[in-house]
């Protein structure tokens, strides 16, 4: 395979960027496990060796830490937390314990038990959650290393700059990779939501992942191209193609070094069109990294996090906690906090309801729909969040709202949580405004009679295109019918848009659609007022709206909402797209 000229690879466009070198292959450590009958006498010794082997690996994890909160920050230190949470987790130990106190070896316990929870992750339709069991094999892997006294193999005989391939690579890989000056890196499995992903685009690594055996088909030595925005990797390419591929890195370097300047710029067309650009955040340690880039807000504030990886729900203090520290640290920028986004299914996996396993949990019991059924869990998150709006500018967002009904139910409870809040003296902001996520067509569709009872709202295009489509975004086999230029999301997209103007509220847009600069034209002639991204893209997103002007954006968005088709959409675009690129 080795010896065949440009072959293509190609995967999932983790990280930014082209990179070309020599391949450096990490092969992945396998453990030989057995089960090992333990006898009476010898198992609480080996409780004790189980017990050894997870201190150790926690002070291994605190050093990982360490490393990538002196490199990345703050911001990015939180992935070692999502591996400590594992570890700590009591179910580990607890049911860990259970197979050595019946005879089983603690190898094959770590193994046994962390099996039972990755096929569980397996079974949940969401990529993030796919991308959370190789966190937890990583842990396993951890465990099972210090119980059997190995260490993976490193970096260490990395001698000059290289292109990394592997299986995996954890955390601390990727960061190790920036110590070693590693050009890029490529790996079988992942996705653009794993850590190795999250920490490559965090160091400007490019990276393509999800390449399947790719480690099985290349050695030491091989010369590749990384082209991390295509998603590829062409290995053993011709003299030719590595100089068109040179070229491609130096204009890439030019553009790369202007978008720094556009820090302190404002997000404004060249006919003085103002807009906002605000960041989308999983947590409250990803503050740094967003003010950095230059958002002016937080769009879209996931509070899931908040329920991994444990075995009861957040307390009105955690919520509390967690929405000051950012709030504080935004000082006069708005949070957009999103009540919880999960389905009941999910919760149930992690162990914090009794529901039976949905069919269909699209579909199903999740989001506010959830809330709505047990409202404990949405009174303690609404006091959480009220309580922190003293601190800063909070607004409240409900997602997943399908009509006027629940809008006004939701408010009701959230009335009543203010109600006890200021019997109880606690002090909170009187006029946060509430806004709803538009990604059910019921809602778009009557977004005359919402608008009138929001202060804002937040188009969720993953969710709204893939129900108003009626096809899963995560399913292969109907992947390619998931389009954002389907005429019918764009006059969705533009109903609600005119549906909110008319109400005398904005509009902004927190999908994936609003990250890509390939649509950001169209977007912006389509009225929309906030682009809520990752905080990677908040440069490219400014860089596209101040290379147009409003009045022409608005013309093609006029000749698109009349095409029937995507060939002709896209002919328009292509246009238009030259000149904001």
């Amino acid at each position: 395979m080795s010896n065949r000229k440009n072959v293509i690879f190609k995967g999932v466009a983790a990280s930014p960027g082209i990179a070309i070198g020599r391949v450096f292959l990490l092969e992945d450590d396998e453990f030989c496990l057995t089960h090992k009958e333990i006898p009476e006498n010898a198992r609480d010794a080996e409780k004790k060796r189980l017990d050894d082997a997870i201190e150790k690996t926690r002070a291994d994890l605190k050093i990982i830490y360490g490393k990538i909160h002196d490199i990345l920050g703050e911001s990015y230190s939180h992935i070692v937390n999502v591996h400590i949470m594992i570890l700590d987790d009591p179910s580990l130990r607890r049911d860990a314990y259970k197979l050595i106190k019946d005879g089983v070896n603690a190898e094959y316990a770590v193994f046994k038990v962390l099996d039972k929870i990755v096929r569980s992750f397996e079974a949940i339709k969401d990529d993030y959650f796919k991308e959370r069991k190789v966190d937890i094999q990583d842990v396993g892997k951890k465990i099972l290393g210090n119980l059997l006294g190995k260490q993976r193999k490193n970096l260490a005989n990395l001698e000059e700059d290289a292109i990394v391939v592997s299986h995996n690579l954890t955390p601390a890989d990727t960061v190790a990779l920036r110590e070693k000056l590693v050009k890029g890196f490529v790996t079988d499995i992942g996705g653009k939501t794993s850590h190795t992903a999250v920490v490559a685009q965090g160091l400007a690594i490019p990276a393509v992942v999800g390449l399947k055996a790719v480690s099985s088909q290349v050695r030491t030595g091989d010369i590749i191209i990384l082209d991390g925005t295509k998603g590829e990797i062409i290995l053993n390419p011709t003299l030719g193609i590595v100089e068109k591929y040179k070229k491609e890195y130096d204009e890439l370097s030019a553009k790369r070094k202007e978008l720094t300047k556009l820090k302190d710029l404002s997000a404004e067309t060249t006919d003085n069109h103002k807009v906002s650009i605000f960041a989308n955040i999983d947590n409250s340690d990803e503050v740094a990294i967003i003010l950095e880039n230059g958002a002016t807000g937080i769009g879209l504030y996931r509070t899931e996090f908040m329920y991994f990886n444990r075995d009861s729900m957040p307390s009105e203090q955690e919520h509390f906690e967690k929405y000051s520290k950012v709030v504080k640290e935004m000082s006069a920028y708005p949070t957009i906090i999103r009540t919880v986004d999960l389905g009941g299914d999910k919760l149930a996996k992690m162990g914090l309801l009794n529901i039976e396993q949905e069919d269909n949990p699209f579909l199903g019991l999740r989001a506010i729909r959830l809330c709505l059924r047990y409202p404990k869990i949405f009174v303690d998150q609404l006091r959480g969040i009220l309580k922190a709006s003293a601190h800063g500018k909070i607004r409240l967002m409900y997602p997943m709202i399908s009509g006027i009904d629940e809008l006004r139910e939701a408010n009701e409870i959230l009335e009543r949580v203010k109600v006890d809040l200021r019997k109880e003296n606690v002090k909170f902001d009187e006029e946060m405004e509430i806004g709803v996520m538009i990604e059910v067509p019921s809602a778009a569709m009557i977004i005359d009679i919402i608008a009138k009872e929001v202060d804002f709202v937040s188009i969720g295009t993953n969710d709204l295109i893939q129900y108003a489509l009626a096809v899963d975004r995560i399913n292969e086999n109907v992947a390619n019918l998931y389009d954002p230029l389907h005429p019918a999301i764009l006059r969705f997209v533009k109903q609600i848009v005119n549906g909110c103007h008319e109400a005398g509220i904005n509009v902004g847009m927190c999908g994936e659609m609003a990250g890509d600069s390939y649509y950001t034209p169209i977007l912006l002639g389509l009225g929309l007022d906030e682009f809520s991204v990752s905080p990677a893209k908040i440069p490219i997103i400014k860089r596209v709206i101040r290379s147009v002007s409003l009045a022409n954006v608005q013309k093609t968005a006029d000749e698109i909402l009349k095409c029937e088709d995507k060939e002709s959409i896209v002919k328009i675009l292509n246009a238009i797209n030259v000149v904001a690129n």
